[in-house]
């Protein structure tokens, strides 16, 4: 993954609207054409659980812009892409047996 480049997140481009910061991953990788690392996804799963338990009612799209929340990924995705050792990934997947939930195909 390191060899693909982090899109730059624009003010002016499209805003993705979201309730959920999993929603927005999904509408990244559309947007985008590009895979999300799985540290990314584990994060923002976490994002979402503790959101779940502090205030269901408020979608996350209403608490910080779509933008800043869209430029907030891919802070964590490049840094994700560029220092995570293999060997820490394949600890972790050893842990969650629904890690295949997060993994996309091999990108070229």
């Amino acid at each position: 993954m390191k060899q693909l480049p982090v899109p730059v997140a624009q003010e002016s481009s499209s805003m993705l609207p979201f309730n959920t910061w999993k929603i927005l991953a999904e509408s990244m990788k559309q947007k985008y054409e590009q895979p999300l690392h799985y540290l990314t996804h584990i994060l923002l799963k976490q994002w979402d659980q503790s959101k779940a338990s502090t205030n269901e009612i408020n979608p996350i799209g209403n608490v910080i812009h779509p933008s800043k929340a869209e430029a907030t990924v891919w802070v964590v995705e490049e840094f994700n892409r560029q220092f995570v050792c293999h060997h820490y990934l394949a600890k972790l997947w050893l842990s969650d047996p629904n890690y295949h939930d997060f993994v996309d195909t091999v990108f070229p």
